[in-house]
């Protein structure tokens, strides 16, 4: 049994509406999480935010961003995300659950970074919107129930020595943990040096020439 049949057999016994369509993800990510419409997943990084947005993104769907101001536009560019289908509310006050609400209604992805404690009953009536709107959420910080969450467990930046250079490329290790606590791991980078994002690959063994036999000399 794979993680979306335990998944889905989870939320039969739950009583829970199981939602089969997914949207995009990215090649970095895939394997680890499956975003389906009506769910909702966290993270616990910028660069997870972007990874996860740029999917979806780069097929065309509309994305939004809402508390999150220093979530950058030019590394959202980077990532993949098309700026043009992007719609950023950096600063929300008292209206934060009215804004986030109008978004869910007319976008493809959502994502939130809370301001504060959510309450379980707040977070239930969001997600039933989730599911009658088919849009996905995306939570950067603490929620009371997600189907999947990502965090960045190691990181490794490549490039700065001896106090010159540059950074080139980062090294991440990413876990996936699921509403029914199946953890997976994966090393990837995040980006690489020509600044794609992609799972680490062993680099291939060189095999040997083969050596001209040995002539015996009479």
């Amino acid at each position: 049994m794979d993680l979306d049949e335990l998944r889905q057999r989870m939320a039969r016994l739950e009583g829970r509406p199981v939602d089969t369509a997914t949207v995009p993800v990215h090649p970095a990510l895939a394997g680890l999480v499956t975003p389906r419409v009506g769910g909702v997943y966290g993270v616990d990084a910028a660069s997870l935010v972007l990874t996860l947005l740029s999917g979806p993104s780069a097929a065309g769907a509309w994305c939004g961003v809402v508390g999150c101001p220093d979530l950058g536009v030019a590394a959202a560019a980077e990532a993949g995300i098309d700026l043009s289908r992007l719609v950023l509310v950096p600063q929300v006050d008292e209206a934060w659950w009215e804004v986030v609400a109008a978004l869910v209604d007319a976008l493809a992805v959502v994502v939130v970074r809370p301001p504060a404690r959510v309450a379980p009953k707040d977070a239930a009536r969001l997600t039933a919107r989730l599911r009658s709107r088919q849009t996905v959420l995306v939570v950067w910080g603490e929620w009371p129930r997600c189907d999947a969450r990502l965090s960045l467990v190691s990181s490794d930046w490549a490039g700065v020595g001896h106090g010159h250079g540059r950074l080139r490329s980062r090294r991440a290790v990413i876990e996936a943990c699921t509403d029914v606590t199946v953890t997976r791991r994966r090393e990837v980078w995040l980006p690489g040096d020509d600044l794609v994002s992609r799972p680490v690959q062993e680099r291939p063994v060189q095999e040997r020439p083969a050596r001209a036999p040995v002539r015996s000399v009479s």
